[in-house]
């Protein structure tokens, strides 16, 4: 599943093509992937035109002149396709439908917009949805009010971050920022990536870890998301950016997916094992357990 920086780098890119379009016509498979009552996509989405796009956690969201908006989960295998006559972009899921002919059999929704343009969404495994929802009521969704505060807030102060956790002082570490009713938005690699910029082990219970390590961690963790959003996301498994290319952040891991190779602070070489369930990257010399 795309991470917070993978999901903004989508935004920002559809942010720039889709916005004063106005929907004329939707198509879908099934209700499993567009569940929608017919009455209000006929009084609410057609017709309207886009004001917004907009994140929260790793959920998209198309705001409309209706004061309605499209809520998007690409999940593991969605895209994001939008073509025009003169141009192009796809978001999500590298595989043929980002540059081949729509909609195919992988189309789940098609948006025809008044002059002409389309946006798709594509998913092969069927996991993803786009949901039609009054804006004032995206907030009440059942993710929404669960889902932790976003880490590259501006607001949000290092206080704030040591207090989410420390609800949390029995769990390991890595478990605890890949909650997202914690944090939002973290997966495996920025958790590594920011975890090895802090010198914290992954397997560390919360209640072992000092002020000053929550506060090293709060800055390691925003000082890599923003890396990643400004190098485009990672190219991690199935996720490119707005223009169908692929991230380089991993250009720039310092530990996600180099074990066997030497860590770039100390040299000691870099190993993989599993926490919280997912395959995790240390240097076992610079992340000790206490």
């Amino acid at each position: 599943m795309p991470e917070l920086p993978e999901v903004e780098t989508v935004r920002r890119g559809l942010h720039e093509l889709i916005i004063g379009r106005m929907v004329k016509k939707v198509v879908y498979d099934t209700p499993k992937s567009f569940p929608n009552a017919p009455a209000d996509v006929d009084r609410f989405l057609i017709g309207s035109t886009i004001t917004d796009v907009r994140r929260r956690a790793k959920v998209l969201m198309i705001d409309l002149s209706t004061n309605y908006t499209l809520v998007i989960h690409l999940k593991m295998t969605g895209q994001l396709v939008f073509r025009a006559s003169d141009v192009a972009f796809g978001a999500g899921h590298p595989n043929d439908s980002l540059i081949g002919e729509l909609p195919d059999r992988s189309t789940r929704v098609t948006f025809t917009f008044a002059d002409g343009s389309h946006l798709y969404f594509n998913d092969q495994r069927k996991f993803g949805w786009v949901k039609l929802i009054p804006t004032i009521e995206v907030p009440n969704i059942d993710f929404m009010k669960k889902v932790g505060p976003e880490p590259l807030e501006a607001d949000f102060t290092p206080e704030q971050f040591a207090a989410r956790f420390k609800r949390r002082a029995k769990s390991p570490i890595k478990a605890a920022l890949l909650d997202q009713t914690v944090i939002a938005g973290v997966g495996n690699i920025y958790a590594d990536e920011s975890l090895w910029g802090a010198k914290i082990h992954p397997l560390r219970k919360v209640a072992t870890i000092t002020d000053a390590e929550f506060n090293k961690l709060y800055h390691e963790l925003r000082d890599v998301m923003n890396l990643a959003i400004a190098k485009g996301g990672s190219t991690d498994k199935n996720y490119v950016n707005a223009e169908g290319k692929r991230g380089s952040y991993m250009d720039f891991a310092r530990v996600f997916r180099r074990e066997g190779l030497p860590c770039p602070r100390c040299g000691t070489i870099i190993v993989k094992f599993k926490a919280a369930g997912r395959g995790t990257h240390i240097c076992p010399n610079c992340q000790k357990l206490p």
